[in-house]
């Protein structure tokens, strides 16, 4: 076994396999670690339904048949004027493309009807988060998400074993995963999404609530049978909006 697999944790192997599942270093430890294997063998699924939805056929361009033209009916016209566009133009265009091509990615090109169905939806967008597990995240990448001009937040909330940026409405929020009574509950901090009251939430097979919360909000989602009211009350105490 390298050394650079004897290191190598968790967190630093979805790291490296969320930013390339083909990556291939880290034997020694997805060798010994059944949920990294999982998470491996999900973003390689992942990866395949990415490649055939981007897989478009497109059809071969056919030019119709022009009519002929007598010659007595041509007219000559002088030479066109070329109208040259300045080098932005074209970067501005590739730009435009590819945040374009990014937002069907990651949303698949669905639009939601309120905040409530596109988190509901957002439960099923990571699968391999929503595991059963009593490997915190550490410090440093709790850190990493939850930023300091975003909230406060202190473990009281319950053992946080997910945490990672997603986006919600068009804002980037932390999404985190902690460990409750029948299993996994998915925590979203959405401080610009400003409510007037709870909204419940609920499917075939979670169900949770979105709490106002100073201008923002969080919502907090379990299995159908978790009890949320504990989970609620102590992820409520532990995170502070930081503006």
């Amino acid at each position: 076994m390298s050394t650079a697999d004897t290191i190598m944790n968790c967190e630093e192997y979805r790291e490296a396999i969320g930013a390339d599942p083909s990556f291939d270093g880290g034997a020694g430890h997805v060798a010994e670690c059944a949920e990294c294997r999982a998470y491996r063998s999900e973003m390689l699924a992942l990866e395949q339904r990415i490649g055939r939805a981007l897989a478009i056929e497109v059809p071969q361009l056919v030019m119709p048949e022009l009519p002929e033209i007598a010659a007595d009916n041509v007219v000559t016209l002088g030479p066109a004027r070329r109208v040259a566009r300045p080098a932005w133009f074209a970067l501005a265009a590739t730009v435009a493309l590819a945040a374009v091509l990014g937002v069907r990615m990651l949303t698949g090109g669905i639009e939601y009807d309120s905040l409530a169905d596109e988190v509901l939806a957002h439960v099923d967008h990571e699968p391999y988060a929503m595991r059963v597990t009593d490997r915190p995240v550490s410090d440093e990448r709790l850190a990493e998400v939850v930023a300091s001009d975003v909230a406060r937040l202190d473990h009281r909330g319950g053992l946080i074993t997910y945490v990672q940026t997603c986006v919600i409405n068009g804002h980037e929020v932390p999404h985190l995963v902690i460990q409750g009574e029948r299993g996994p509950v998915m925590i979203l901090l959405m401080p610009d999404e400003m409510i007037e009251q709870a909204v419940p939430l609920s499917d075939e097979t979670s169900r949770g609530v979105i709490l106002p919360v100073g201008n923002g909000s969080i919502a907090i989602i379990g299995g159908r049978e978790e009890r949320l009211e504990r989970i609620e009350k102590s992820v409520l105490d532990s995170v502070t909006w930081s503006t």
